[in-house]
């Protein structure tokens, strides 16, 4: 069983169609890249999967579970994590204490006590590269800093699938090559199922193992990121193949 399930999804902005009938699966323990351009429906996507926006028809199905229509703090609490394009730590909290509300607020965590979501949380914090920085408040740290804060506390939710939104940008050569290890690790090491939108197309098809193709919110291919490659649609509208040359 695919541990997510899209089966004809679209939502609708009066006339405006941002995502139409959308159907695929996610596997467990894989990493799956989504692309398009500007405006293809990646982020309304996503924000239909974690329930900040209904969708208009079609339903979700996590672990064999429907959470069709549910509000963003139960999907979270089944397990869905998300990051975002517009980074949202809370300024006025330390970097530590924005995990740990992502501790308290998860899956795994709400009963185990302060001390013990301060220790996970400075555990989630050193798994994303900001030992050291536990008492920093947000509204002190730079942009990559913050991105990682906001992943930590996605982490600290204890999701089955985590939805990453443009993550690697504003980051430079080696900045990139670390994120692009993180995103590794995090399916390695914690057995999380990543879906992850990205305008960075080598580090996307570097790290992915398949790739879904939006455009004007419908699904125009999906597969391996060689067979992406390869696709003469995507090259036309999205990759700048024989219609730029």
């Amino acid at each position: 069983m695919a541990l997510l399930e899209v089966k004809n999804l679209s939502k609708s902005f009066g006339g405006l169609h941002a995502v139409r009938e959308v159907s695929f699966c996610v596997e467990r323990g894989t990493i799956h890249g989504i692309i398009g351009p500007n405006g293809a429906g990646k982020t309304t996507l996503f924000n239909v999967i974690n329930g900040t926006l209904r969708p208009t028809h079609g339903s979700l199905w996590l672990d064999g579970s429907s959470m069709s229509n549910l509000k963003p703090h139960v999907v979270c609490q089944m397990g869905v994590g998300r990051t975002y394009q517009t980074v949202r730590p809370f300024l006025g909290f330390t970097a530590l204490q924005n995990v740990v509300a992502g501790l308290l607020f998860g899956t795994s965590a709400q009963k185990a006590g302060i001390k013990v979501a301060k220790q996970k949380a400075a555990e989630f914090l050193n798994f994303v590269g900001l030992s050291g920085k536990e008492s920093v408040p947000a509204n002190n740290l730079n942009l990559v800093e913050r991105k990682k804060v906001e992943l930590a506390r996605a982490l600290a939710g204890s999701p089955k699938l985590i939805l990453l939104d443009e993550i690697l940008s504003g980051l430079n050569p080696r900045e990139l090559e670390g994120s692009m290890a993180l995103i590794r690790r995090i399916r390695d090491e914690l057995g999380i199922t990543v879906m992850w939108i990205e305008h960075l197309m080598k580090a996307l098809m570097g790290v992915c193992e398949r790739v879904i193709v939006l455009h004007h919110g419908r699904v125009i291919a999906e597969g391996t990121p060689q067979e992406i490659s390869s696709n003469t649609n995507v090259s036309d509208v999205y990759l700048g193949g024989r219609r730029a040359q």
